[in-house]
């Protein structure tokens, strides 16, 4: 398996478990709202209107994870490009950065690698930047010195 496979099975995975998070709080707050509603007779809403409130969250950020792991079904890892694409790995003289979605610091085979969105402020500094490319971020000077 390459580096980049390797990249984009952990990134599905962690999406994969925060979807599982997201529905396992979905369900528990929804049994929480119907004994809350069985228990409840003299019209106390306070705490079924937080419940709901939390769905509400809850619903919003498990839809969210769906359409990273949609959006990380585009990543095609045997594209080579000259260019930083979605699913570069880009090597500078800083960091490395896997682009893909926000996932955050990935350690694999002895390096680390920094999974970010194309939409996130470096991968707009990044994206369509060939080889020897540079550009400053958080008072960082980056030279792209590998895409993969």
């Amino acid at each position: 398996m390459t580096t980049k496979q390797k990249l984009l099975q952990i990134c599905n995975e962690r999406v994969d478990k925060r979807i599982s998070d997201y529905k396992e709080e979905v369900n528990l707050i929804k049994e929480s709202i119907e004994s809350n509603d069985k228990g409840n007779s003299e019209g106390d809403d306070s705490g079924s209107g937080k419940l709901l409130n939390d769905l509400e969250k809850n619903m919003t950020y498990l839809n969210d994870a769906k359409k990273t792991k949609e959006y990380l079904s585009n990543i095609k890892s045997n594209i080579v490009s000259q260019e930083v694409i979605l699913g570069s790995i880009v090597k500078t003289n800083v960091m490395d950065f896997y682009i893909s979605t926000s996932i955050g610091k990935i350690e694999l085979d002895d390096a680390v690698f920094y999974a970010i969105s194309v939409n996130s402020p470096i991968g707009q500094l990044l994206i369509n930047k060939p080889v020897n490319s540079s550009f400053e971020f958080n008072q960082n000077k980056y030279t792209i010195t590998e895409i993969i």
